[in-house]
């Protein structure tokens, strides 16, 4: 339920994040989930990446002073509800990024610990790893690793739910508020994890079998991230968020010659379809 009781006339978000230039992830993918949502979209470009849905080819990380200037002119003007947090590809990127955290203090913030491409190219560098854990995962309200990710983290492989538990406990424990451990990775199916600090939650789903899933976790972290500036309660937003993003993905859209895009607006898409098909007959 969208329950949005701010002054404003409309809810807003804020994406720092790297962009990319194929639509489906990034930057990208949060604006075109927030406007899903009925919220006002806002971003700071960290990294300028150059992908599409088979590779990526180059990525360039903008000057510090570019990004604290673009986050003073967000934090200035229009403080948003709620900050969604992606691509942090340098240990100078996060330096900046955690200054402005520490003195600005946003709410419902949301961190997705973006390492890896969907080929494995490395958007935070394994030298930097450490340097996150340090100085960023403790200003999360909500972080979101894969499986992978959740590995890197915290050191052990993840076979099961019950590793899954334990790392959103050793996560907790290194300063996040609360964790979501995503099962999309998992063999066994697409169970996620939550931990708030004293209950485990199971969020169950059907894995879908498609190869359509570039951008996934991007949409699903912004996706809580809106649920939140709309005022909705932490786990609602997250099990919200996770529906949003099972419909994207059973609707995508086959673009490209690799991974391609979930669909962010299949709602209206699907609207516009019935609205032709009448026309047509």
């Amino acid at each position: 339920m969208k329950t949005h009781t701010s002054t404003s006339p409309i809810p807003t978000a804020l994406s720092i994040a790297g962009s990319d230039c194929s639509g489906g992830a990034g930057i990208q993918a949060d604006l075109k989930t927030f406007g899903a949502h009925g919220v006002f979209g806002m971003s700071v470009v960290l990294s300028v990446v150059a992908e599409n849905t088979v590779r990526v080819i180059s990525s360039f990380d903008v000057p510090s002073q570019i990004i604290s200037d673009q986050i003073q002119a967000v934090f200035e003007d229009i403080p948003p509800e709620s900050t969604k947090i992606g691509m942090l590809g340098s240990d100078e990127i996060m330096e900046c990024v955690a200054h402005h955290l520490r003195n600005l203090k946003p709410k419902n913030v949301v961190i997705d610990p973006v390492m890896f491409a969907k080929n494995g190219f490395a958007l935070m560098p394994k030298a930097h790893r450490q340097d996150f854990k340090q100085k960023i995962l403790q200003f999360a309200d909500v972080l979101t690793p894969n499986i992978p990710e959740a590995q890197e983290l915290c050191g052990f492989e993840i076979d099961n739910q019950e590793d899954m538990k334990k790392a959103g406990a050793m996560l907790y424990q290194m300063g996040a508020k609360s964790v979501l451990v995503k099962g999309g990775h998992s063999k066994q199916g697409a169970n996620d994890v939550f931990f708030d600090g004293k209950e485990y939650y199971v969020l169950s789903a059907e894995k879908i079998q498609t190869t359509n899933t570039h951008g996934t976790g991007c949409t699903l972290s912004s996706a809580i991230a809106a649920n939140l500036a709309l005022n909705n309660p932490l786990l609602e937003s997250i099990q919200n968020a996770k529906d949003y993003v099972f419909q994207a993905i059973l609707h995508s859209l086959k673009l490209g010659q690799g991974n391609g895009p979930t669909n962010h607006f299949y709602h209206l898409n699907s609207s516009a379809l019935k609205r032709n098909s009448k026309i047509d007959g």
